[in-house]
């Protein structure tokens, strides 16, 4: 608590005034234990926070904004930094109250004494930068040096002979504690391939809660484990009302998370600087209102470092339809990560490929006659076919079989799904 306080007056976070106690927020101390990847006590933190939610919307203030990294951003940074054999520094900030100077007023109660804040993770190429860099944040901020890093936001990184490898195995592991999974058999897939899954099948369970907490858990767990995405999308549709057969599906995904333990995406060190994806659609897949789900996959060279599973929000009346509406939200993330890339200071040799394994979708890409009968679709096809006339993407037709979207678009069987999961990029711990 000391070291909050000291950092807290050093940064001039407030300043004493009489008090008002119409306008009084109040403030709190959150406590809480910081733990090794082993699971075992790293150290005891204590940070000061406001009460902003006693504030009331259009009159104590009129608009939020928090900046918060896309997991995204931390793949991309990660795959650069380790391709380039830069080191990483892992700082930990001893309080929250790093944003600029606010200007309104707002008044909270002196803390009786004097949220843990997120432990940055710090790229140079060089250590006399990295040196320099650390010691710049220590002159403005109350600062703790982790060394080397290894564990950041429940994630560890592990080396590895190709790389390193991001794992979530101890938050698995607090996960089946929680559920009282452990030991279960384990299964060889997330989802069984039939019957399919339902929103109105099985009775609704009498307390949800459970079962939205352990959906939510598994949301953040797709940060490493992409091979989970559609399985996540699936089963938190269900959020609103759950059944008994939606939290067996559960507890599937929980057994197939036992047997894939020390699995992880893996970011190799030899790969280059360049951007392809992989995007697929299950047309019309769910019986329930004959949606499509659409998913794609985002590679820097051979490292993935994003990729979504979701439910198209229209119904799509062909499956060039719901394949190219995929395709244009693959293309959208792709600027996203080319502006990033920029951003960073680097830039692409070669245009970014997108792989589609629809053949009609892929021919109207490039295709300069706009068709009536697609006119439903026109932003999506503008978006796209200017990009291509402009050579910024290329569009390129892919074979089903070497479609690794696939595995995030429907169950399938454990064969087929064994052998993409492999390829889309996870590995195991590396047994040396």
């Amino acid at each position: 608590m000391s070291e909050e306080c000291n950092a807290l007056n050093t940064n001039g976070t407030w300043e004493l005034v009489r008090p008002t106690p119409s306008t009084n927020i109040g403030c709190k101390w959150i406590f809480r234990i910081k733990r090794k990847t082993d699971g075992t006590i790293d150290r005891y933190k204590a940070h000061l926070v406001a009460k902003g939610f006693n504030q009331r919307p259009g009159v104590d203030y009129f608009e939020t904004f928090s900046p918060v990294i896309k997991p995204t951003t931390i793949r991309l940074v990660l795959s650069i930094a380790t391709s380039h054999g830069w080191p990483l520094r892992q700082l930990d900030v001893n309080n929250a109250f790093l944003q600029g100077r606010l200007t309104e007023e707002v008044y909270m109660a002196q803390p009786p004494g004097f949220v843990d804040s997120d432990q940055p993770t710090h790229v140079c190429n060089s250590a006399t930068q990295v040196e320099n860099f650390v010691a710049t944040l220590a002159r403005q901020f109350s600062l703790k040096d982790l060394g080397p890093l290894s564990y950041f936001l429940g994630v560890e990184v592990v080396p590895h002979k190709d790389g390193i490898l991001l794992s979530q195995r101890h938050y698995v592991m607090d996960l089946f504690t929680r559920t009282k999974m452990t030991g279960a058999k384990p299964v060889q897939t997330p989802l069984p391939t039939s019957p399919p899954i339902s929103l109105h099948s099985g009775m609704p369970l009498s307390d949800p809660s459970t079962y939205r907490t352990v959906v939510g858990s598994l949301q953040y767990l797709s940060l490493t484990r992409p091979d989970i995405s559609y399985a996540v999308n699936k089963l938190s549709q269900s959020m609103h009302q759950p059944s008994s057969d939606h939290w067996e599906l559960v507890k599937r995904v929980l057994r197939y998370l036992g047997g894939t333990l020390n699995d992880g995406i893996l970011i190799h060190r030899d790969s280059p600087i360049t951007f392809h994806a992989f995007s697929d659609v299950d047309w019309v897949g769910n019986k329930d209102d004959y949606s499509s789900t659409g998913a794609y996959i985002v590679y820097l060279g051979r490292n993935p470092i994003s990729w979504s599973s979701k439910k198209q929000h229209t119904i799509a009346r062909s499956s060039t339809e719901a394949e190219y509406r995929t395709v244009a939200s693959t293309a959208a993330k792709l600027n996203w990560v080319c502006f990033l890339l920029t951003d960073l200071g680097l830039t692409l040799p070669i245009v970014p490929i997108i792989y589609c394994d629809n053949v009609e979708a892929t021919q109207l890409c490039s295709n300069p006659i706009f068709h009536s009968r697609m006119k439903h679709v026109a932003i999506d096809f503008h978006f796209i076919r200017d990009q291509v006339q402009f050579e910024s993407l290329r569009v390129t037709h892919v074979s089903s079989k070497d479609q690794l979207a696939d595995a995030l678009t429907k169950p399938l069987p454990r064969a087929t799904f064994q052998t993409l999961k492999c390829k889309i990029g996870l590995s195991n711990r590396d047994p040396s």
